[in-house]
């Protein structure tokens, strides 16, 4: 951990002895944490421990300086030809690495959520050592509420660096003040988040007498959910769900997944979707979500995974081209498709005029598409496949409007679709094949799409010439066909997913085997610690192709063929 850090986080009390005096005399140096005096009373240890979630939030998405552009450019989420937040260095099919050396123009990118997460990570195990020992917040439930939400971050910050980086030091409530912890494998972190969950859990269930235990304070997360012990389970439930599926980073380690884990806190988790009242000026706030829909260079919906969707042709044509011909001629991809989250009609004219992103401007509206066929100017910047003539934009009413005023008010910050169909992939690896596409057919249902009624592995989805999903087949992947069960379970966790929570199309990508080949697995630790660390130049590394980076840290080929 970097040792400035350290220093910034309530980490201890400056002595000083005159020489010239017998007595001891004690200085406080304000510009040097001092966790007495921080946590000193129930009222700032809880103020401390509260503010919390919103820096882990912030680390994750209160800004668009992180690993996010990098990562949805990977994934094929997103392409842009912009410099800004190293995307179109991280173009696909381009060799791009993740570069880690001091200097490097990602370097702030990459220190965010690995420097931020360590923090909350340190600051709640500084609280569970001060309960301890000697703090005490007036009454067993009150205790046991702090103990339960200070679990909990430690749970979904080490959870999120195990996500993204190959190794961090794990700070525990046993840690001294000024120790920055070893480095250990992911692996070990992610172990580590998971027993964090275990107590956050047991914490909120213990029986506990006194006042001002659960619900937790709205301030901690802020909700239109009143998190009782109850609620405040479901969501630990959900994270760790989430967690244990995506850490994996091949197709092998996703398999290995402890798939009967995941479908009970699936069925155990959140009930609705989670929404988070987010605030411009206090936090939390989603940074990338507001670029998303901006008409312009931030974003372009790449065909490789949307054009799954067409029943014109036009997918097949592009698939069929080689990679550097697809959007010749500056033509942006084209689609028709039965999918309702798209819009409707069978050329331009008419699919504006189906969903005109103006119909979902006004304060905390529904858009009734989650793409709009791109109203503006068409963008040629940058190479052919990232061109498209649409735009995502289900958020589009909390980013111009929110409740009131834009990007103000309450968002989904984890989806209901996303829970479930993460217990649907652990039935389909289960081999019930039947409860699996009963999951996938609720928001197949919700698209405009026919149930799907052969429960097995091989069986293509229903529709014909109008089925979706439409996947690249091998040999050459030239051609396409109709997704089986598994593809639909795939398309329909990422088109329920984009853009609603970190990342997601890179986490699911890079363990179904989806990604580019040759795409970088995971971040390296930021340069910035290495040498908070003592490590020397030539022991610092990135993630990737090219000599001194990590070995195996690239994806294979793909499902698809790219």
């Amino acid at each position: 951990m970097n040792r400035n850090l350290i220093r910034s986080v309530v980490l201890g009390a400056a002595i000083l002895i005159s020489g010239g005096c017998q007595d001891t005399l004690l200085v406080t140096n304000p510009n040097q944490g001092d966790t007495d005096r921080v946590i000193g009373t129930p009222d700032d240890a809880e103020n401390l421990l509260g503010s919390y979630y919103k820096r882990w939030s912030t680390g994750v998405y209160g800004s668009r300086t992180n690993l996010e552009g990098m990562a949805n450019m990977y994934s094929l989420m997103n392409y842009s030809s912009l410099a800004n937040d190293c995307q179109n260095s991280h173009t696909p099919f381009t060799g791009a690495t993740n570069f880690n050396s001091p200097g490097n123009t990602c370097q702030g990118e990459q220190y965010r959520l690995y420097a931020i997460l360590s923090e909350v990570n340190r600051v709640a195990s500084t609280i569970l050592g001060a309960l301890d020992t000697d703090l005490e917040l007036g009454s067993e439930a009150r205790d046991n509420r702090a103990r339960s939400f200070a679990e909990f971050l430690n749970g979904i910050s080490l959870g999120y660096i195990a996500l993204m980086h190959d190794s961090a030091a794990v700070v525990s409530a046993g840690t001294g003040p000024v120790d920055a912890g070893e480095l250990v494998p992911y692996t070990v972190v992610f172990d580590s988040a998971m027993v964090a969950f275990d107590r956050a859990i047991a914490a909120a269930e213990a029986p506990a007498a006194g006042s001002r235990g659960f619900p937790l304070p709205f301030d901690w997360i802020p909700s239109p959910t009143a998190f009782s012990a109850t609620e405040f389970v479901r969501l630990i439930k959900t994270y760790r769900a989430r967690l244990r599926a995506n850490v994996a980073r091949t197709p092998d380690e996703r398999r290995d997944v402890a798939w009967p884990a995941v479908i009970t806190d699936a069925a155990e988790g959140i009930t609705a979707d989670h929404r988070i009242t987010t605030s411009t000026t206090v936090g939390p706030l989603n940074a990338w979500r507001q670029q998303y829909d901006t008409y312009g260079l931030w974003h372009q919906m790449t065909p490789f995974i949307i054009g799954m969707a067409d029943n014109s042709g036009s997918y097949a044509t592009w698939i069929a081209m080689p990679l550097s011909e697809r959007g010749a001629g500056n033509v942006g991809f084209f689609m028709t498709t039965p999918d309702l989250r798209f819009p409707q009609g069978a050329d331009r004219a008419a699919q504006r005029a189906d969903f005109a992103i103006t119909s979902c401007e006004g304060p905390s509206e529904t858009c009734e598409r989650y793409f709009v066929n791109r109203t503006g100017n068409d963008r040629f910047d940058g190479l052919g496949f990232g061109w498209s003539n649409y735009d995502f934009v289900r958020f589009h009413s909390w980013r111009v409007s929110g409740d009131g005023t834009a990007r103000n008010g309450d968002t989904p910050f984890f989806m209901k679709a996303e829970l479930d169909l993460l217990g649907a992939e652990g039935l389909f690896r289960q081999g019930d094949f039947a409860g699996a596409a009963a999951i996938v057919n609720v928001t197949r249902a919700v698209a405009g799409l026919p149930a799907i009624t052969a429960f097995d592995a091989t069986t293509p989805v229903p529709g014909g010439a109008d089925c979706v999903p439409k996947v690249p087949v091998g040999p050459d992947f030239t051609t396409i066909a109709c997704g089986t069960l598994w593809e639909a379970l795939k398309y329909e966790k990422r088109i329920e997913t984009a853009y609603t929570s970190y990342v997601p199309w890179y986490l699911d990508g890079r363990g179904w085997g989806d990604l580019p080949e040759r795409t970088p697995l995971y971040w390296a630790v930021p340069y910035q610690d290495l040498q908070a660390r003592g490590r020397p130049l030539a022991n610092i590394y990135g993630t990737g192709i090219g000599a001194g980076n990590a070995p195996n840290s690239t994806a294979g080929p793909s499902t698809y063929g790219w």
